[in-house]
């Protein structure tokens, strides 16, 4: 009898537990993870916009009317000893990314930023600039009418603007002329590399791919990364593998986290974020000050101080000046403000509801709630990092 009763009261312990545990929200591979390799590569260019309407770069940049003359050179016009003085060009530096696997004749967009004292690119054409990668060798071309979704204009101190004038996008503004080597298709033996590292997730990762996809092992390298390698049996194409696992849910993981930002007043909080009970008590101190100013008109027929009259006569060891003198004077008042909270228990709170409404409870603003999230980590009543942005 006790041992049925033990094994009943195990089952029962459990069950509660099963129902009182915070179920994994599970996501596909693709999106929370990325192949060893697999990347994007940053390209730079410097280059040169035509066609502006008088909103280019000033006589102050050398360097735009050296490129130009440069430019013109190259294109059979002699520039040597001549002054360019043209004001609708601007000087700009072009960037893009080369996706993986690009091929050459594949276009992409590219952003392009002034680095003058341009006012604007509106209208702008961006002549062919070449694009070069961290090994400087040019992998791409870029050239086109420039974008930027808004306008500046002023006249005599004043002006308007709509979005940043001096910043544009070239859709597929960009050829690619040299293609990245991938020896892909002959690899036997890959990298999954999670975006936010963590050893429970990367732990049911592996697992889950040993079950689920025969002909293959994986292995654990460290938090963030499984090894997958093909065995002797696989007769598949990497291709066909890679797009059968990206696409398998797994559940996901994670530490609870509070991201906290004083500069805007927002808080956001993890679904594992939990506190424990406590007593909060807060009250907003509030000081202001106001200063008025006061006119103290001499009174009628008051004799003035005529000029160049002698020292300023006293009274009582007050300062008078001679004559009627009308006097400001700055009066200031001083108001401090305190808010009488009293001393509130918030209960331990398992989920991350019963956390919002015990926090609500208290009634102050998100800011407050910012000071106070921060001291109930202090007292060790919050289990979950803070991240303040």
């Amino acid at each position: 009898m006790e041992v049925g009763k033990t094994i009943r009261q195990a089952v029962i312990g459990a069950v509660i537990v099963l129902l009182t545990a915070s179920p994994l929200w599970s996501a596909r591979i693709k999106d929370i993870a990325s192949i060893g390799g697999v990347r994007d590569n940053q390209l730079i260019g410097y280059g040169l916009i035509v066609g502006l309407s008088g909103t280019g770069d000033s006589l102050k940049n050398g360097f735009t009317s050296e490129t130009l003359a440069n430019l013109l050179s190259s294109q059979g016009l002699s520039m040597k000893d001549k002054t360019l003085k043209s004001d609708n060009i601007a000087a700009v530096m072009v960037t893009a990314h080369l996706p993986p696997f690009a091929k050459v004749g594949t276009r992409i967009d590219v952003m392009v930023s002034s680095i003058g004292d341009s006012s604007s690119l509106l209208g702008g054409t961006l002549l062919m600039t070449p694009l070069r990668g961290a090994d400087n060798n040019i992998y791409a071309v870029a050239q086109g009418a420039v974008t930027i979704g808004g306008f500046s204009a002023g006249s005599g101190g004043t002006g308007v603007a709509k979005n940043h004038a001096t910043v544009g996008r070239i859709a597929n503004g960009a050829l690619i002329e040299r293609e990245l080597e991938y020896a892909f298709k002959e690899q036997r033996k890959f990298t999954i590399t999670l975006n936010h590292s963590d050893f429970t997730t990367c732990n049911g990762l592996a697992a889950m791919l040993t079950n689920r996809i025969p002909h293959v092992d994986a292995s654990l390298v460290d938090a963030g990364t499984v090894s997958v390698s093909m065995k002797e049996s696989y007769t598949g194409d990497i291709v066909s593998l890679i797009s059968m696992i990206e696409n398998l849910d797994i559940p996901v993981d994670s530490v609870a986290t509070v991201v906290l930002n004083e500069k805007t007043g927002t808080v956001v909080m993890g679904d594992k974020v939990r506190i424990s009970t406590v007593a909060i008590a807060h009250g907003n101190l509030s000081i202001q000050i106001k200063e008025t100013q006061q006119v103290s008109q001499p009174l009628p027929f008051a004799p003035s101080a005529p000029s160049g009259s002698g020292p300023v006569q006293t009274r009582g060891g007050a300062a008078m000046a001679p004559g009627g003198q009308t006097v400001v004077t700055t009066d200031a008042a001083v108001d401090v403000t305190e808010d009488k909270k009293k001393l509130m228990v918030v209960p331990q709170g398992v989920t991350i509801q019963e956390v919002v409404n015990a926090l609500n409870a208290v009634g102050v603003s998100p800011r407050d709630l910012i000071t106070i999230l921060q001291t109930i980590k202090a007292a060790g009543a919050l289990q979950a990092d803070l991240v303040i942005m």
